[in-house]
């Protein structure tokens, strides 16, 4: 248009056409009603009007019980909590021993090494003094000793006799762990309304506590739990859990409302086995460790070794709270009407390394909208990288693209290759200033118009999808050739926002794969937030 003084004279406005119809008016009112009616179910089904927070949290466990146990060449066994609990598992875990292999009776001495870490030898030559490594149970003397009527070992020096059991019984020698209980103490806040609480409610009393115990169903809020129950809720059977154990998880989740009368803040309980429990599907299936009981026996030191199966239960507390805040009430309803009432497109120029955000206008072509806001250009890395895979396989096109002459220009054409169109949201040019068309570029050929690479790209999409010619075909190499060009200059939109592709790039797109009947949709203004959810753009 043609800068003139008198144009900052000018005043528009629209016309304003009033019908008198009940049909019209009722259809209006009731479109109305149906939006308004979707804005608030959604508003308070997601309490869209409430300010959020997330939890911090502590978590305390205290397990108790009693078991007895006979071991082989041991004995009765009691096993308190001392016994069973094990060492520290780290925050908010806590462990309980199930099965155990022992070794009585061991001193400091010299025996043969244990097969398979025992290297089998012939003679002394055959074994190196001080030699060790992360398998062995001690230190090679260089002697090769007898193990067993039929092989001789390295011997070496460490606790001996050494452990050669290497499966844990069955049944598991503390299946009564089963019975065992457990109060789970945790403490939460939610800093930024200063609200504290725990799963130790308020109308909890000391005699209430001392005879609870967690049911999903009677007694959905009580903290203390039996250990056999815990593994119930997570549908594993603590019978066969118990012989080599595992890692079970305990979830708490705080899903709380802050507001006035609705006030509701309850722990939520749920669990779940966090191991692989399939022995024959993983190597070092389950939960062990050693630890050992010294005593003197004539003067010489001995030790009892434990080797302990257990499972370790993991509390993970998750948890967020909302209130009401009139900010985010404004900021909802402003952004869902403004959905509704805008049509927001994003645009590329190739002298212009920015993502440019208009308003969609119905007067003004979209070359000469003044953008609401101005974004970085974000390279697709993966695109990218995909991309120079597949043309590194010898799809790369060697030709120079031509420019093709467009007989009739438009007035906001600036590279001389757009076609005229009538909808102002379809009359974009790929240039802000005068100059050579991006069609004519080899890199529009290689990565918008390859036929191998969009073919490619489809089977990558749908790997069983048949390369059949015809005009279903060439349509899915049109669209997926609009996907290439949004991926490749645009990368991923702005939030909201449809991506437009320049009429020169439209036109040279529909050359290539043309329709049979000449007959194109065009752009369809429905709102799309990344190029693979919908090729947007002109058709």
């Amino acid at each position: 248009m043609p800068c003139k003084l008198l144009n900052i004279c000018e005043y528009e406005t629209h016309k304003l056409v009033r019908i008198q119809s009940v049909r019209l008016g009722s259809l209006k009112w009731a479109f109305n009603g149906v939006i308004l009616m979707f804005i608030c179910i959604v508003m308070f089904w997601n309490k869209e009007y409430q300010e959020h927070d997330y939890v911090v949290s502590s978590v305390t466990a205290k397990v108790k019980g009693v078991a007895m146990t006979s071991l082989p060449d041991v004995g009765d066994i009691v096993w308190d909590v001392v016994d069973y609990s094990g060492p520290s598992q780290g925050k908010n875990s806590f462990f309980v021993v199930t099965n155990v292999i022992v070794t009585k009776n061991q001193r400091q001495g010299k025996c043969p090494e244990v097969p398979p870490y025992g290297k089998v030898c012939w003679t002394d030559k055959d074994c190196v003094k001080g030699f060790w490594d992360q398998n062995s149970h001690g230190v090679q003397t260089g002697a090769c000793v007898k193990f067993d009527v039929t092989q001789k070992t390295c011997e070496v020096s460490t606790w001996c006799p050494i452990e050669t059991k290497k499966k844990p019984p069955k049944p598991a020698l503390l299946a009564s762990a089963e019975n065992f209980t457990v109060l789970i103490k945790n403490n939460i806040r939610f800093p930024n309304f200063n609200f504290i609480r725990r799963n130790i409610l308020p109308e909890m009393t000391d005699s209430y506590l001392k005879h609870c115990q967690f049911n999903r169903r009677t007694d959905p809020w009580c903290p203390i739990f039996r250990l056999g129950d815990i593994v119930l809720e997570a549908r594993e059977n603590f019978s066969e859990m118990a012989v080599e154990g595992g890692v079970i998880g305990i979830q708490i989740n705080w899903d709380c409302n802050l507001d006035g009368f609705l006030r509701n803040c309850l722990p939520k309980y749920s669990f779940r086995r966090l191991d692989e429990k399939e022995s024959n599907r993983t190597l070092y299936p389950g939960l062990n460790f050693r630890f050992a009981r010294y005593q003197t026996e004539k003067g010489v030191g001995e030790r009892t070794l434990f080797k302990a199966f257990g499972i370790r239960f993991d509390v993970m507390v998750f948890g967020k709270a909302g209130k009401f805040s009139i900010i985010q009430l404004i900021i909802y309803i402003g952004s869902t009407l403004s959905y509704y009432a805008l049509c927001i497109l994003c645009v590329s120029f190739v002298d212009d390394n920015h993502i440019r955000v208009v308003k969609r206008s119905h007067r003004k072509s979209l070359q000469q909208v003044k953008p609401m806001s101005v974004h970085p250009f974000k390279d697709d890395i993966r695109h990218l990288s995909a991309m120079a895979g597949v043309l590194q396989k010898g799809h790369i096109i060697d030709k120079q693209p031509q420019a093709l002459s467009r007989p009739s220009r438009p007035a906001w054409c600036m590279c001389g290759c757009c076609l005229p169109s009538t909808p102002p949201q379809e009359q974009l040019c790929c240039r802000m200033s005068r100059g050579r068309c991006i069609t004519t570029s080899s890199l529009f050929e290689q990565l918008v118009l390859s036929r191998p690479l969009l073919e490619a790209v489809l089977l990558y999409r749908e790997p069983l999808c048949e390369l059949t010619e015809g005009e279903q075909w060439t349509t899915a190499l049109r669209h997926c050739a609009y996907i290439q060009y949004i991926t490749w200059r645009i990368g991923a939109p702005p939030r909201e926002s449809l991506p437009v592709i320049p009429s020169c790039s439209v036109w040279r797109i529909r050359e290539e794969y043309s329709s049979q009947d000449g007959e194109y949709t065009g752009m369809r203004p429905s709102r799309t937030t990344s190029p693979q959810s919908s090729p947007n753009t002109k058709l």
